[in-house]
């Protein structure tokens, strides 16, 4: 017999006799068909904390935290969006697929093995994908979404989402206090790299994210300012509680990375805005520069701090010493392998939520409810925590700023422009720092706020100034926007407008005025509020729970 002959008779053998044991991959050791539990938690995370700052690029130049300066106007900086592409849609993206089947088998086998602390953790996962989804596109997939029998998906409202986020969150609160089981803060830590397993930690950020989720509905008559800040006062109680991703920077494909790094040059080309430049430098607070503007701004090469307006083609007029330089803190494309600066250096780690973040809402939700003392005592208090979290960010790369003194930090909070007596704390004070305080990472709850208070539609009483002090939308709106400003993000080109448009038709999103207010900004009646009164309804507003 033959070398050919004596192959092809060994391989009908093989296939006849031995086909489990040769080809059955789902025994092979190699490529096991399941896994603890505990290995599908990493890259969800991961994703939790960094898909957000995928799509904070574009969101980011809605709420005006940065501009991307060119040739002409870009379609975000005019609150449009990009035909044809996935830009802004990267939290869809992981929602569906990143997290998807394997956050579903990971719940199942943690239910299975009765690992309520991993199940909790599983929940909160859950509940932040639908919240993040159906705050930043209105309408979104929940009950058919992982329905394998099905070619087109159909849209579940927004107030459908709202009530799975907080029944997610209501039953991981539940299992994160359960101690029965198999219950076991060791074996959570083998794939736990925000809380290393801490059982009472998760706990905290589940309060957090259902004070954040109560407070969204600040424009319904549901409104309860007292469970938000009861859901508050459960939740952190310093910044030793933030939920922090740190990145290790040592793959040599640049994944574990901080996005923002120079490394990974996602943010090279962007640039500060005046508006937040403004609620820095004094121009928008009696003049009182704040000790963060030189820790997280950058100066432009003349030692100047600049910021640039959306409104306005590339750098204006402004020459080539008095253009800001990068958020690295280098002009041009510099900084590569050099020291970076607060957020932005590769190591610096990215929160998902801080105890500052929960303060500026608890402060709010009591001024809403007529609770002066309170709602001073949490705004001060989320002002000092932000100090200490600019520090500590300052520190995560050895960079070189140097820290804000407790001296400049107590300089600032005695100047009663940035913290009135009680009794004449506005919510202009409150979310203008909230802003500063979430500039750089939380851009979906920055524009929620945003379009909570209508952009400048809203004035204060107190202060007889708009909300979000010296914002000002673009003059040259988007051509699809029809003269209106955006409230919400088209689905995800890819997997919507390519593959379900059966699903989109319902909801309107094949129309080209989908996403922005269906009301002219130019024609809206100023609206104002006073503490413990609500602004009236967002009538068109389909993103603001």
């Amino acid at each position: 017999m033959n070398q050919r002959a004596a192959a092809l008779l060994m391989s009908l053998v093989m296939l006849a006799t031995g086909c489990t044991e040769w080809l059955d991959v789902n025994s092979n050791p190699n490529g096991p068909q399941t896994v603890a539990s505990y290995v599908y938690l990493p890259p969800m995370l991961h994703w939790m904390v960094t898909a957000p700052q995928y799509d904070g690029r574009f969101v980011g130049r809605y709420t005006q935290e940065w501009t991307l300066p060119g040739t002409s106007l870009s379609t975000w900086d005019r609150m449009g969006y990009d035909a044809a592409s996935d830009n802004g849609a990267e939290q869809w993206r992981d929602v569906y697929w990143s997290l998807g089947q394997g956050l579903i088998d990971m719940n199942a086998k943690s239910t299975a093995d009765q690992r309520w602390d991993l199940l909790g953790v599983g929940l909160i996962l859950k509940a932040w994908g639908w919240q993040v989804l159906t705050d930043l596109h209105g309408e979104i997939i929940i009950k058919e979404a992982f329905d394998a029998s099905r070619t087109s998906f159909d849209y579940d409202p927004q107030a459908y989402a709202y009530q799975e986020v907080q029944r997610l969150l209501d039953s991981a609160i539940v299992l994160l206090r359960r101690r029965d089981g198999a219950v076991d803060s060791t074996y959570v830590l083998k794939g736990d790299h925000i809380y290393s397993g801490s059982r009472s930690k998760w706990l905290k950020l589940a309060w957090g994210m259902k004070a954040r989720m109560l407070n969204h509905f600040s424009n319904k008559a549901a409104y309860d300012p007292a469970a938000v800040m009861a859901a508050v006062d459960s939740s952190f109680t310093s910044n030793a509680d933030d939920a922090l991703l740190a990145y290790p920077a040592t793959s040599t494909d640049f994944q574990d990375f901080n996005f923002w790094g120079r490394s990974r040059n996602n943010i090279t080309n962007y640039r500060q805005t005046l508006f937040v430049l403004g609620l820095m430098n004094g121009t928008q607070f009696g003049g009182v520069v704040d000790p963060r503007m030189s820790r997280m701004l950058s100066p432009s090469p003349d030692g100047q701090y600049r910021g640039l307006d959306p409104n306005v083609v590339g750098f204006g007029a402004l020459t080539t010493s008095q253009r800001p330089n990068n958020f690295f803190g280098y002009s041009g494309t510099g900084g590569l392998g050099l020291p970076a600066r607060y957020i932005f250096s590769d190591r610096s780690k990215i929160p998902m939520m801080t105890y500052a973040e929960l303060q500026f809402i608890k402060a709010e939700a009591a001024l809403r409810a007529g609770n002066a003392a309170a709602s001073w005592t949490a705004y001060k208090n989320g002002i000092t925590a932000h100090f200490d979290f600019v520090n500590a960010r300052n520190r995560d790369d050895n960079q070189s700023p140097l820290p804000i003194t407790a001296a400049e930090r107590d300089s600032f909070l005695a100047n009663p422009a940035i913290v009135p007596p009680v009794g004449s704390l506005t919510l202009s004070h409150i979310m203008s720092q909230k802003f500063i305080a979430l500039w750089g990472w939380g851009h979906n709850e920055l524009w929620m706020d945003m379009r909570r208070y209508h952009y400048t539609d809203v004035v204060d009483t107190v202060s007889k100034l708009q909300v979000f002090r010296g914002f000002t939308p673009p003059t040259n709106l988007f051509p699809d926007n029809g003269g209106f400003v955006a409230q919400r993000i088209r689905p995800r080109y890819n997997s919507e407008y390519v593959w379900n448009r059966a699903g989109l038709a319902p909801i309107g999103a094949l129309e080209l005025g989908y996403a922005p207010l269906r009301s002219p900004r130019a024609t809206r009646t100023p609206s104002r509020i006073s503490p413990g009164r609500s602004p009236r309804p967002a009538s068109s507003s389909s993103t603001s729970a």
